[in-house]
C-alpha cells in the first residue's frame, strides 16, 4: 500500500510537470550550456529560417578576428541594407567593437554588412560563416548572408544548431558582455548613438544574461537567449514562436526548478589505485552535469589507463569517461605526478655508495 502511494507521488511530482510543459514555437530547445545536455526538445533538428539570430555568428567572427579596436570607415556596402538598421552613414567612422554592439543590441543589418566588408568582403565573410558552422558541429546550417534577411535564398538552421552556436559564442567574455548589455552609447565623427537592447528578457526576467532577437515575414519570430541561476547556465532557442518571451521564461523556470549541476568529478578528491603506476594520478578540472535529483544514480565512470614505459611528470597516462546511462557525455584526461628529486652530483653518488659499503661490512656505526 505504501509502495503504491509512493509510486503515485513520483508520477505526479516527477512525470507530470515535464509532460505538461508546452511551447508555441515550431522548433524549441532548452540546453544546459557547459555540458550541452538537452533538457527540453521540440523539433530541434528541423531546418527553419533563423532571421537575425544569424548575427550571433557574425558577432563571433568579428570577435575572433582580434580586430575589435579597428576603426572602420563606412562605405557604400551598407546601401544594400534594409529593415532593422543602426542608420550609419557613408564616411562615418566607428570601431569594429561598436559595430558589433549595434549588430547585437539593435540588430543592425547595415552593421552586419559593414562588419563583413571590413573582414574580407561579403563573399569571403559568408564562406567563413559556413566554415565556422561546420567546425562547431552545426550540420544542418547554411548561411548566405551575415544579417539574416530573406533574399533569393535565406539562412537556414535548426534549434539544436543555434544552441550549439550560442554555447560556442559564450566561450568569449567579449560576446557575453556585448550580448548582455542593456544600453550602449557610441560617439563617432558624425553623431552620438544611444542604443538599448531589443532583448526584452534582459529587463523582464532577472536571470537573463544575453541573447539575440530576430524577425522576418518568412521566418516569423526567432529568439535565442541565455540565463543563469544557482550555477546552472541555460540556453533557449525558439524558431517561429509567436509567444517567445513567455516560452523562454517558462523553459528557464522549468530548468531551474527541476535540475541542478552535480559535481561528477572532483579534482581535489580524485583517487585512482593502480597496480602499474605507483605515483599519484590526478585530473586538472572538476566536471559538472545537470541532473534531476532522481537521476543521480544514472551517472557512472570508466577509468582507462595506458601502460607507458617511459613517462615524466605531468604526462597524460589515461582518461576518465563519464557516462549518463549508456551515453558518453565527457572525457577527462588523467595525468601522473612524478616527484621531482634533486639531481645528485657524482661526489654525492660516490659518498652514498661508500656509506652503504661501510654499513654492509660493519665499519659504520
Amino acid at each position: 500500500m505504501y509502495k503504491l502511494f509512493f509510486l503515485i507521488c513520483c508520477f505526479f511530482f516527477c512525470v507530470l510537470p515535464c509532460k505538461g510543459l508546452t511551447t508555441s514555437g515550431d522548433a524549441v530547445i532548452l540546453m544546459e550550456e557547459k555540458s550541452g545536455r538537452v533538457l527540453y526538445s521540440k523539433n530541434i533538428n528541423k531546418q527553419k529560417l533563423i532571421a537575425s539570430t544569424t548575427k550571433i555568428m557574425t558577432a563571433v567572427l568579428a570577435i575572433e578576428s582580434n580586430q575589435l579596436d579597428d576603426v572602420v570607415t563606412i562605405d557604400e556596402s551598407i546601401l544594400k541594407a534594409y529593415g532593422s538598421n543602426i542608420y550609419i552613414q557613408i564616411g562615418e567612422e566607428m570601431t569594429l567593437r561598436d559595430l558589433v554592439y549595434g549588430l547585437m543590441l539593435r540588430s543592425g543589418n547595415d552593421a552586419a554588412l559593414a562588419i563583413a566588408n571590413h573582414l574580407g568582403g561579403l563573399e569571403h565573410f559568408v564562406k567563413k560563416m559556413n566554415e565556422k558552422a561546420l567546425e562547431i558541429g552545426m550540420k544542418k546550417t547554411t548561411f548566405i548572408n551575415p544579417h539574416g534577411l530573406d533574399e533569393d535564398k535565406s539562412n537556414i538552421s535548426t534549434a539544436y544548431d543555434m544552441a550549439l552556436l550560442t554555447r560556442y559564442a559564450k566561450r568569449y567574455d567579449e560576446y557575453s558582455k556585448i550580448a548582455g548589455t542593456k544600453k550602449h552609447i557610441v560617439k563617432t565623427n558624425y553623431k552620438t548613438y544611444a542604443w538599448t537592447n531589443k532583448n526584452k528578457l534582459l529587463t523582464s526576467y532577472k536571470y537573463t544574461t544575453g541573447g539575440k532577437t530576430g524577425y522576418t515575414e518568412k521566418a516569423r519570430r526567432t529568439l535565442v537567449t541565455t540565463a543563469s541561476k544557482n550555477n546552472l547556465d541555460l540556453i533557449v532557442v525558439t524558431l517561429n514562436d509567436g509567444d517567445d518571451w513567455n516560452d523562454h521564461k517558462k523553459l528557464y523556470e522549468y530548468g531551474f526548478d527541476n535540475y541542478r549541476n552535480y559535481k561528477v568529478l572532483n579534482k581535489n578528491k580524485f583517487k585512482i589505485e593502480s597496480d602499474y603506476y605507483k605515483e599519484d594520478l590526478y585530473i586538472e578540472d572538476n566536471y559538472y552535469y545537470p541532473l534531476k535529483p532522481t537521476e543521480t544514480n544514472n551517472m557512472s565512470l570508466k577509468i582507462k589507463l595506458e601502460k607507458i614505459k617511459k613517462y615524466k611528470n605531468k604526462d597524460k597516462v589515461g582518461v576518465v569517461e563519464v557516462y549518463y546511462q549508456d551515453d558518453l557525455v565527457h572525457i577527462e584526461n588523467v595525468y601522473i605526478k612524478v616527484p621531482n628529486y634533486p639531481k645528485k652530483s657524482i661526489w654525492q653518488i660516490i659518498a652514498e655508495w661508500f656509506k652503504r659499503w661501510l654499513i654492509y661490512y660493519g665499519f659504520y656505526l
